[in-house]
């Protein structure tokens, strides 16, 4: 006697490939990525430690111009950013020694960096207010 219950074996199922095209390779996990770890982890520290993001881009300019950033330079530029904040900007210029920084005060994050020679040809605009250290 049967209970009614036909046992099938069960396979995975499929997503269905048109016809004529093969069927995608499965995606492998990204191993080669741009930064490492104890770059990205590093940066997330620094975040953390004073308050002030850097953009990809203004990473990108900060190591191809070998900028450097010392613990009293991101101390100045976090206080500028604070001074800049208080007073309602919204998109900064900053002046820290040699360097000008382009900053998001809400978000607090450095948009791009360059260095006094490269800023003495530029043109700043759509900026609210400039801070000076």
């Amino acid at each position: 006697m049967t209970d009614g219950i036909y046992h099938r074996p069960v396979h995975p199922l499929q997503p269905p490939t048109p016809v004529g095209r093969p069927a995608p390779a499965p995606s492998q996990p990204k191993t080669g990525g741009k930064e490492s770890f104890q770059e990205l982890f590093t940066q997330a520290l620094d975040e953390q430690r004073w308050g002030i993001r850097f953009s990809a881009h203004a990473r990108s300019r900060v190591q191809s111009r070998n900028l450097v950033f010392t613990p009293d330079r991101m101390e100045r530029l976090r206080q500028a950013v604070d001074r800049a904040a208080e007073k309602g900007a919204r998109e900064s210029l900053i002046l820290v020694d040699e360097l000008a920084l382009l900053v998001s005060v809400p978000h607090r994050t450095v948009i791009t960096v360059m260095d006094r020679t490269q800023a003495k040809q530029s043109v700043f605009t759509n900026i609210d207010s400039a801070v000076i250290t």
